[in-house]
């Protein structure tokens, strides 16, 4: 029979972008969309970025993240991702709370894009005045 491993789930958001994330006990391969990160991001900041809770907690080498995420650009991705792998981290061991709450990883990021009014081109554009 096989022996059950454990999974550690986590949702993310930031923006358009959600990202669903999956913590197993591993060597600290991060695969997202089926793909590794080095294939999916081509920078290293967004590289960095996704890592941050991971280097906070000192547990880089420890687990391994399986990821989907869909919508938004890189970088939302990249803060949906880091937001998941913070929630996922606090059902591996609640302690870490107070080291993720202090980076701020456990915040859910509120900004959005502005809707478009109506008589303006954009959210705050406006046609351009002409005095005759």
């Amino acid at each position: 029979m096989a022996k059950a491993t454990a999974r550690y789930y986590g949702t993310g958001r930031r923006k358009k972008s959600i990202a669903r994330v999956y913590l197993m006990p591993g060597k600290g391969q991060i695969t997202i969309n089926k793909r590794d990160i080095d294939n999916y991001f081509g920078l290293d900041t967004l590289k960095l970025i996704v890592r941050q809770p991971l280097a906070a907690t000192e547990t880089v080498d420890k687990y391994d993240a399986v990821i989907t995420v869909r919508g938004g650009g890189t970088t939302g991705q990249a803060g949906a991702i880091r937001h998941g792998i913070a929630r996922a981290l606090l059902q591996v061991d609640a302690d870490f709370r107070p080291t993720l709450k202090k980076a701020g990883f456990l915040t859910r990021d509120p900004r959005m894009k502005e809707r478009k009014k109506y008589g303006l081109k954009a959210a705050r554009r406006a046609p351009q005045f002409s005095k005759r």
